[in-house]
């Protein structure tokens, strides 16, 4: 891993420069320029309230926040996913001419992504002061949960960044996989209660949606931590922070053992 280190170290102000340049690219030719980084979720979550709350009649408690925490840090944990699987054919420009870690650009990738989620979680924080949700000590939980939703999203953003170059379809496989997980990890709903509810899943089964759906974990610890200041599960978070560890150890160790096949595959 210390080769790993030394170029983290050697390419980190790359990674940012290429990250705020992608950035204003997203941008440069729209109205509301990085505005649009909070409307989408809000737009979202609006959709989302009035299908539940006015359609469907569920009432859950302080859920305009509620669902606009689960919608940022799903569309971090999606959109970096599905489009690290073709980040490096997608910068064969780069690859093909100049040596880059290739993990540098899963980095790139996740900062843009990272940073627009920031954003967004600002606005989170305006919305709890107006639903005057009661602050905690255990607001500082959300550090360690986002922590390992970085580390997670890294490890499996390089390990299909590897796969993407050999296989051209895996992206669409992605894509139709996250649709399926986004459905059953409770972004806009209370995953708890409503899979106990339902009498035809067995309780055994509803408690593997709940606790190992990583992404339906941490989005359900991060609310627990701001707005209901309920119990973290600590033992189930440090599985997960494990299990992050491992998973970037293994992509970082395919990329670098690989990455000179890439060249000859693009």
């Amino acid at each position: 891993m210390g080769r790993f280190f030394r170029d983290i170290k050697k390419y980190y102000k790359y990674a940012i420069y290429s990250g705020r340049a992608g950035l204003k690219a997203e941008v440069a030719n729209s109205r509301l320029s990085w505005l649009w980084w909070i409307l989408d979720p809000l737009l979202f979550m609006i959709i989302y309230w009035f299908l539940s709350q006015i359609v469907f009649g569920q009432r859950t408690r302080y859920y305009m926040v509620f669902v606009f925490i689960g919608l940022n840090m799903w569309d971090f944990f999606q959109k970096s996913i599905v489009t690290n699987v073709r980040v490096v054919t997608n910068n064969s420009s780069i690859v093909t001419k100049v040596y880059l870690p290739k993990f540098i650009l899963v980095l790139i990738e996740m900062f843009k992504y990272g940073f627009r989620m920031a954003i967004a979680f600002g606005l989170v924080g305006v919305m709890m002061i107006l639903y005057r949700v009661r602050i905690t000590w255990k607001i500082l939980f959300v550090l360690p949960i986002f922590f390992t939703l970085f580390l997670l999203v890294f490890g499996i953003s390089c390990i299909v960044a590897h796969f993407g170059v050999f296989i051209e379809d895996l992206q669409n496989v992605a894509a139709v996989g996250m649709r399926l997980l986004f459905y059953i990890s409770g972004v806009f709903y209370e995953i708890e209660p409503k899979l106990k509810g339902i009498s035809r899943i067995p309780g055994t089964l509803a408690d593997i949606m709940i606790q190992w759906n990583p992404i339906s974990f941490l989005i359900t610890q991060c609310r627990e931590a701001l707005i209901y200041a309920g119990n973290i599960n600590l033992t189930m978070l440090c599985f997960w922070m494990a299990v992050g560890f491992l998973l970037s150890a293994i992509g970082v160790f395919l990329i670098y053992k690989y990455e000179k096949d890439y060249v000859k595959v693009i």
